[in-house]
This record gives structure tokens, sequence and C-alpha cells, in this order.
């Protein structure tokens, strides 16, 4: 994909003093793979984060995507745009698969679509997230545990993928817009560009 926006393996890993894990922090249009017992932390606002993971080996992942505006005509979650989660789902369970997780394994939570972006020019943005996230795990058959999409509240998202654990905390009091400025960017980077070519989805 030389020249479309390629979903990137978060770079941000750290050590979380709390937790006493080592973490990564995933950004808009990251994705992270593990097989080891790490903390998977973002923070989502329209934005849309499936949580994946392989339910006997631990082995898990996390991606933090959106999809972009598309023509007024398509209405479709699976419409033109599309394309852009379809590869961010695709590349996450493709470095699970490599990592040694099991596809019949493979369960989910998802999380985001919130509707807190305003400026847009696509009504609903959160909800054709979080209705595209819902429409790609039953079309692949990946089993769905657990779901907190939607709202109006921006989210900050933990997730321990070798327990499958996840706790989910509501940002009602906001005293910065850093998410609303990522999210926005990562927008108008994925307008600009396109995928190249398709994952293909093996395992």
């Amino acid at each position: 994909m030389a020249n479309g926006y390629e979903e990137q393996l978060a770079p941000n890993v750290y050590f979380d003093p709390h937790f006493k894990l080592e973490a990564a922090k995933i950004l808009p249009g990251e994705y992270y793979a593990t097989g080891r017992d790490m903390l998977l932390v973002t923070v989502l606002g329209s934005c849309v984060a499936a949580c994946i993971r392989d339910h006997q080996s631990g082995i898990g992942g996390m991606n933090h995507f959106m999809l972009p505006d598309s023509a007024a005509d398509d209405n479709s979650p699976m419409g033109t745009s599309a394309r852009y989660g379809t590869y961010a789902m695709e590349i996450l369970i493709n470095q699970l698969l490599q990592l040694g997780a099991r596809r019949a394994n493979l369960e989910a939570k998802v999380f985001g679509g919130g509707n807190v972006l305003k400026g847009l020019t696509v009504a609903n943005v959160g909800q054709r997230n979080a209705d595209f996230v819902l429409e790609f795990l039953a079309t692949e058959k990946i089993r769905l545990v657990a779901q907190d999409l939607i709202d109006i509240y921006p989210r900050k998202v933990y997730y321990f993928p070798n327990s499958g654990k996840v706790m989910v905390r509501k940002l009602r009091n906001l005293h910065n817009t850093t998410i609303f400025t990522r999210e926005k960017d990562y927008g108008a980077r994925l307008q600009k560009s396109d995928v190249g070519g398709d994952v293909e989805l093996f395992g």
C-alpha cells in the first residue's frame, strides 16, 4: 500500500505503573496484537475499537478506526467507505493468526461510535462505525461477547487480551480537545487517501 493510508502497528509502548504491566496506547489508525500479558489502551470518540482474542491461547489485540465520509448516496454501513473498516479489521485478525491464534477461537468485544464529533459531512458517523463493526463480525462469524457502542460520551478503554477483561470509563467531563482533534485529523487523512489492495484473510 505505497500510496494509501495504512493502519499501523501502535508504536507507543510503555510500562503502566498502576496495573504493573507493559502497555500499548492505540491512536486512530493504529492496532496492536500480542501473545504476551499486556494492557492495550485507547480513547474513543466517534471511532470504534475492536478487541479480538483467541479465548483459549489469550493471543489478542485491539484496533482503532473510523469509516471515512463517503458519497451521499452511500447509506449502507457496508458500502464504499467500509473498505477502510474492513482493512482495519482484517489486518488485526491476520496479525493474531500469525501470532498463533486460531480463527475458530476468536471472540470480540467492541466499543465506541459515540456521537461526539461535530461538523462531519456525513451524519451519525459514530452510528455508521458501530453498524459496520457489528456487521463485519456477523459476516465473518466472529463471536461477539460484549459491546458498548453509541452514546454521547467519549470512552477510555483498557483491554487485557490475555484474560479478555475490559474496563471502560465514560469521559463525561473532558478538559481538553485532544480526542476530537485526533479524530478530525484522522478523518481528514482518510479523505485524502485510498486503501490500495485488500488484506486476504487466512486461518
